[in-house]
């Protein structure tokens, strides 16, 4: 059995502890709490390498939906969005009005819509002074 999988179990042991407060169940806990440190501390690499290798990949799949959104809200001046049939993420430049508009993904040519709330952030430059403008 993996340390992820006594973790899991130690978990959901916890939260029906919570419920039924059983000293059966606090032992139980405890058993599991040794095997997971014993198990850390081991010797065995290899092992340990294989379970952090599917620790890892199931992270990937749990915080990959959200790379876009983080994107969106660092980048002032691009809209990040995934193309529904090719799975490539799209740089899109900002557009200058807000609402739904649409983009041609580059890689398979179908059209994608695009919801956009931001506004864009215009530069006016006169005399090498910069001004910065929010288009409504």
């Amino acid at each position: 059995m993996s340390t992820t999988k006594y973790f899991t179990l130690s978990i959901v042991l916890l939260i029906l502890n919570l419920f039924v407060n059983s000293d059966i169940i606090n032992t139980i806990e405890l058993v599991i709490v040794i095997i997971m440190l014993w198990r850390s501390l081991s010797k065995n690499i290899y092992a340990r390498s294989k379970e952090n290798q599917k620790y890892l990949k199931i992270k990937k799949k749990l915080v990959k939906p959200f790379s876009n959104l983080k994107r969106n809200i660092n980048d002032k001046e691009h809209i990040y969005k995934k193309c529904k049939y090719c799975k490539t993420t799209l740089k899109l430049p900002l557009p200058s009005k807000r609402g739904i508009k649409t983009a041609k993904c580059p890689k398979c040519g179908k059209k994608v819509k695009v919801f956009t709330l931001k506004k864009e952030k215009i530069e006016i430059i006169t005399n090498n002074k910069r001004i910065k403008k929010k288009s409504k």
